[in-house]
């Protein structure tokens, strides 16, 4: 129980704030069961209920009935999305935490229509800021040698004998569709393999390309020439499905593509159907929709590479979210709110 101070401006009156209330936290898509351990949680432990829910809601209307009851909802970027019809239907909302600077799923206009605070953890350490560029090769790698194939006949006894044999990248071309902060760190990477680097997207010029080691071309160019392309775009209207049917169907046969950005950036179908004839490789970490349902065609295909939006998830990158997102909740608590994203 809690003598609670909220800030002014949001959802609550000076009757509320000098009544005894019970507070209730939600720390929401714990995926990989971190959260308990990346913070000192039993700070706030005696001045409110923390919950913790790893699994992801199956549907706007499953996540309005779990956190009906919660004041503070600590999130995880882009993961749950938070627009208009979902907020309004949190009665007992007054904050939410995202990570990172912004959250393009969360619709923070809405939030504060209805007296919700936002405050972010922009402003931290270094924590792991190339972690995403570096799972985009570990992705190129793992699917340019059958790696994945080669672990699974490993451990059922076999040896050689059904793996793939895999391409050499030294020599070959990486098509980055992309090319800012992690765009040019993966054509670093690239140089050092010794492959030649290409690179497009609606802005990009001779420039910025050269200053990263890559060569600008027409994105029909960068489709038929790549041996693997890898995309690092941010999702939005103008880049939604910035790779299309079209796009595909000009790749290399064999050739592999990586998303380690977001799914809707490529046209799934499109993409289902490459990887079905066997014509391409898909290296993903992100997907149309998370967690991949079980029964989706990509995760029983020998042409797909898969990992669970592992991107920025590494251990230097939650012990600097956590900590902030509780630093925020505390603050709030205070009646003292810390990086607020909406002014009331």
């Amino acid at each position: 129980m809690l003598l609670a101070r909220f800030p002014t401006g949001f959802r609550c009156s000076p009757q509320q704030r000098e009544e005894t209330i019970a507070i209730k936290i939600a720390v929401l898509d714990d995926w990989q069961d971190v959260a308990r351990s990346s913070a000192d949680w039993s700070r706030i432990a005696g001045r409110a209920e923390i919950v913790f829910f790893a699994d992801a809601f199956g549907t706007g209307d499953e996540a309005a009935v779990a956190l009906a009851d919660f004041d503070i909802l600590l999130t995880m970027r882009e993961r749950t999305a938070f627009p208009e019809s979902l907020i309004r239907r949190l009665p007992k909302l007054r904050m939410i935490s995202i990570t990172g600077a912004s959250n393009a799923s969360l619709d923070v206009a809405a939030c504060t229509r209805q007296g919700v605070m936002v405050c972010n953890t922009a402003g931290g350490g270094p924590g792991a800021p190339y972690a995403t560029a570096e799972l985009a090769l570990g992705l190129l790698i793992a699917a340019a040698r059958a790696i994945p194939i080669a672990d699974r006949t490993m451990r059922a006894g076999g040896f050689q004998r059904g793996v793939p044999v895999g391409v050499g990248l030294a020599g070959k071309t990486l098509g980055i569709v992309g090319l800012g902060r992690l765009g040019a760190r993966v054509a670093c990477y690239a140089k050092a393999l010794d492959m030649n680097v290409i690179a497009w997207s609606p802005n990009l010029t001779e420039p910025k390309a050269r200053e990263a080691g890559a060569r600008l071309v027409s994105k029909s160019e960068l489709m038929s020439d790549s041996d693997a392309i890898s995309v690092h775009m941010v999702l939005s209207p103008r880049s939604r499905g910035i790779i299309g049917a079209q796009d595909i169907a000009r790749m290399k046969k064999g050739a592999i593509l990586i998303n380690t950005s977001r799914g809707p950036l490529i046209d799934e179908s499109a993409l289902v159907a490459a990887v079905k004839a066997g014509k391409i490789i898909a290296a993903l970490d992100v997907y149309d929709k998370e967690p991949l349902p079980q029964d989706h065609p990509f995760r029983a295909s020998d042409h797909t590479v898969l990992t669970p939006h592992l991107g920025y998830g590494v251990a230097e990158t939650w012990s600097d979210f956590y900590p902030r997102s509780l630093e925020n909740a505390e603050a709030f608590l205070d009646g003292k709110p810390i990086r607020v994203l909406n002014a009331p």
